[in-house]
C-alpha cells in the first residue's frame, strides 16, 4: 500500500470527488500524490547541492500531511496558494539548516510550482522572452528566444516526474496521454500550444513542446519595427483584407504565419461575424464578434472525433461574413475552397510550404485526400477562382520572421495557374 493510500484510509486525506475538482485542484492533488508515492521530484537550486533538493523533499511531505484538499478546493486559486505559501514558510521555519531570504523564497517557489504550476518548467512559461520550450527528456530542456534555441539548466527529478506535468497538462483540457494514446495536442491556460509524445512511440523518453503565445498581441505596428513588412506592403495588405480578398499565407514551422494572420485581422471591420475554425486554438482576434471552434480527438473509446472538415461545413451555417482556418492541413481544403467560392469572401487560412508555387501544389494534394476523384485541371480551376492572394513568410538565418512574397494568382492558362508577384524582398 502506498503512502497516500494509507493516509487516505486514516482519513488524513478526504476524498475528492474527481468530476467537480477545478483544473488547478486537480494539478495540486496529482502533484501531492506522487509525492507520497516517491521522493519528492525536483530540480537543482541556484547553488546546487544536494541538502537544498533535501530540505525541500522534506517541505513537501509535510505539506501533503498537513494540507486539507477538501477545504482548499472551496477557494479560489489566489487564495488557496496564499494559504499554501504560508504553511510552506511556516514548515520551514523548523528546518535546523538555515536559510537565508533569498534561499527561502527560492524554495518556496519551486514548492509552489510543483503543486500548482508546471514544476521546473514555470519559470520558463512565465519569462516573456521564451517563444518556445522544448524538453526532450528529463534532462534535456531548450528553449527559443528571439528566433535562436539555447539550452537550459532546468531538468526534471525524471523521465516520471516529466510524464506526470504532462499529464496534468493534457487533463486539464479534458484529454489523455497513456500507452494507448502516445501522443497528443492541448494547450495551457494562457493559449500556449502543446504537444506531447510518449514511448513507446518515443525511443529515448518522453518528449515535450511548448509553443508560447504572447500576452500582447504583436500588431502591424510591431511588424513594421521588427522589420516584417514594410510600409508599402502593410498598406497593400491592409487594402487587401478591407477588398475582401480571399488569402493563403504560406511558410515554414514557426515563420511567423499565424502572428501575420492575427495582425491582419485588425483590418477585418467591427461589424462583420468571423468564424475561426483550428486543430488547436491559437487565433486572437481583436473583433468583438468572433465564433471560435476547435476541432475534438477521439475519446478512449474511438469515438467522437470532430475534425477540420465538420466543422468548416458546420461553420458555412453559422451565417459567417469571413471564415479563417487556423491552418489546412487535409481533406478541408476542398471545403475551405468551396466556402470561397460560395460568397465567404475575404476569408483567410495558413498553410506550410515552402514558395507560392509549392502551396498550390500543397492545396492539390490535400484536395485529393477528399477521396472526390477531381481532375488535375477541375482542383487547379478550384484554387485559381477560390484564391486571390497568396503571402509568403519565412524565418531567416538570424531567427528574423519576414514577409518574402507576396503574390496575386491572376487566372489559368491552359492547365497551368498563373501567378503574379506582386513584393518579392530579399533574404538579407
Amino acid at each position: 500500500m502506498s503512502e497516500f493510500d494509507r493516509l487516505s484510509e486514516s482519513g488524513s486525506i478526504p476524498q475528492i470527488d474527481l468530476d467537480t475538482e477545478l483544473p488547478w485542484e486537480r494539478a495540486a492533488r496529482t502533484a501531492l500524490e506522487a509525492d507520497a508515492e516517491f521522493d519528492a521530484p525536483g530540480f537543482d537550486a541556484p547553488g546546487g547541492g544536494s541538502e537544498f533538493q533535501e530540505i525541500r523533499t522534506r517541505v513537501h511531505r509535510k505539506l501533503l500531511e498537513r494540507l486539507n484538499l477538501s477545504t482548499l478546493s472551496t477557494r479560489d486559486e489566489e487564495e488557496a496558494v496564499t494559504e499554501v505559501r504560508k504553511i510552506v514558510r511556516n514548515l520551514l521555519d523548523s528546518e535546523a539548516t538555515p536559510l537565508n531570504l533569498e534561499e527561502r523564497e527560492e524554495l518556496v517557489e519551486q514548492v509552489l510550482h510543483e503543486v500548482f504550476g508546471l514544476g521546473p518548467l514555470e519559470p520558463l512559461v512565465n519569462d516573456q522572452s521564451i517563444s518556445d520550450i522544448l524538453v526532450n527528456t528529463f534532462d534535456q530542456v531548450y528553449v527559443e528566444r528571439n528566433g535562436k534555441l539555447e539550452r537550459t539548466d532546468v531538468r526534471f527529478k525524471d523521465n516520471r516526474h516529466l510524464v506526470q506535468v504532462i499529464d496534468r497538462i493534457v487533463s486539464a483540457v479534458g484529454r489523455r496521454i497513456d500507452d494507448s494514446s502516445p501522443m497528443v495536442d492541448a494547450r495551457l491556460p494562457d493559449g500556449s500550444r502543446v504537444n506531447a509524445i510518449i514511448p513507446p512511440v518515443s525511443i529515448d523518453g518522453p518528449h515535450l513542446s511548448i509553443r508560447k503565445f504572447r500576452r500582447d498581441i504583436l500588431s502591424t505596428d510591431d511588424l513594421l519595427r521588427n522589420g516584417t513588412l514594410n510600409e508599402a506592403m502593410l498598406e497593400l495588405l491592409q487594402g487587401i483584407v478591407r477588398a475582401r480578398l480571399n488569402v493563403l499565407i504560406s511558410g515554414g514551422t514557426g515563420s511567423g504565419k499565424t502572428t501575420l494572420l492575427n495582425a491582419l485581422s485588425e483590418s477585418i471591420p467591427t461589424s462583420e461575424r468571423v468564424v475561426t475554425i483550428e486543430d488547436s486554438a491559437e487565433l486572437q482576434l481583436r473583433q468583438p464578434h468572433v465564433v471560435r471552434l476547435e476541432t475534438r480527438p477521439p475519446n478512449i473509446e474511438g469515438k467522437g472525433q470532430i475534425d477540420q472538415r465538420q466543422l468548416v461545413i458546420n461553420a458555412l451555417r453559422m451565417r459567417p461574413d469571413r471564415i479563417i482556418v487556423g491552418e489546412v492541413r487535409g481533406s478541408e481544403a476542398i471545403d475551405m475552397l468551396q466556402a470561397m467560392n460560395t460568397g465567404h469572401d475575404g476569408s483567410l487560412t495558413t498553410l506550410h510550404a515552402n514558395t507560392p508555387r509549392d502551396a498550390l501544389a500543397r492545396l492539390e494534394t490535400m484536395i485529393s485526400m477528399a477521396n472526390l476523384n477531381l481532375p488535375e485541371r477541375g482542383m487547379r480551376q478550384q484554387i485559381a477562382s477560390a484564391i486571390d492572394i497568396i503571402i509568403h513568410v519565412s524565418r531567416l538565418a538570424d531567427g528574423k520572421r519576414k514577409c518574402i512574397f507576396i503574390t496575386e494568382l491572376v487566372g489559368m492558362e491552359g492547365e497551368v495557374i498563373t501567378m503574379q508577384d506582386l513584393f518579392v524582398t530579399g533574404h538579407a
